[in-house]
């Protein structure tokens, strides 16, 4: 099935902000991407630029963090109704925190997506962090009239998402879908490149050092299960060491979550290939 296909009336873009989302590199991954192939699979969806991006006939869209999940299904089977929820939140302090400690499992599906939307909108840096806990602790954010309400964009995402399966699944589970011709693409939580740039957990416990090993090893078990495989990280010793024989290509990109203004702006990031 070709990669293609798309119209100009489906233009959907990311509807969450997300840490290392990929839309900035969007022009540097076009000529990576497999022109043809199967089935698409994405095990690390985030915001799911590079999805919106493909537009792929067939997905399954996968993460292990299940609010994120739900957030995606509710917009794909009940956009309307999030649209309506998210038209109830305001910019303001109070309200945020206020909805900040809301418990999700109180509210209907679409009433915990327009929360997430609403508080990612809002938050400092457009940031998804959670405590130990697993409940999301992010600061209010300052910001000049934000738009929470994209109503046009989140039915385009609708319409793109109903190609898709979605599951709240770990990375390894792909292993269970995946086959020859398929394409996965990996953009998992980003090994550090020092000490102090781990600024950030999405889950409780991290993505540590021996998770990308793990995901390394399912990265190569697909690759002899005739799979095409791109996955995007950080570029330090250990992603080198851990994808040595495979193809290697660095693009730049600019990263403006951190605390140092001098650390910010472009830096190298690598994309791993098993194809040409």
């Amino acid at each position: 099935m070709a990669a293609g296909g798309r119209t100009e009336a489906q233009a959907p873009r990311p509807f969450l902000k997300w840490a290392g989302g990929k839309s900035q590199l969007l022009e540097q991954y076009a000529p990576l991407f497999p022109q043809r192939y199967r089935r698409y699979f994405e095990p690390f969806v985030g915001g799911g630029a590079v999805f919106f991006h493909l537009r792929p006939p067939r997905a399954l869209l996968s993460d292990g963090n299940a609010e994120l999940i739900d957030c995606f299904r509710a917009v794909r089977d009940h956009v309307r109704a999030v649209v309506v929820a998210l038209r109830l939140h305001r910019y303001d302090r109070d309200h945020f925190y206020a909805v900040r400690a809301l418990d999700p499992e109180t509210l209907t599906p679409a009433e915990r997506a327009a929360r997430t939307i609403f508080l990612n909108r809002t938050c400092f840096n457009g940031l998804y962090r959670v405590n130990s806990k697993g409940r999301f602790n992010v600061p209010f954010g300052r910001y000049v009239n934000p738009k929470i309400v994209d109503e046009e964009n989140l039915r385009a995402c609708s319409r793109a998402l109903r190609r898709a399966r979605i599951e709240c699944a770990p990375f390894q589970a792909v292993l269970g879908e995946a086959r020859r011709g398929d394409f996965v693409y990996f953009d998992p939580p980003y090994h550090p490149r020092s000490k102090t740039s781990f600024f950030t957990s999405y889950a409780p416990g991290g993505f540590t050092a021996d998770d990308q090993r793990e995901l390394a090893r399912v990265y190569a078990a697909l690759d002899r299960r005739g799979v095409l495989v791109m996955l995007s990280n950080s570029d330090t010793p250990l992603i080198r060491e851990l994808y040595q024989g495979f193809r290697i290509v660095e693009v730049r990109a600019n990263r403006a979550i951190n605390s140092k203004a001098g650390a910010r702006g472009a830096i190298p990031e690598l994309v791993v290939l098993n194809y040409r």
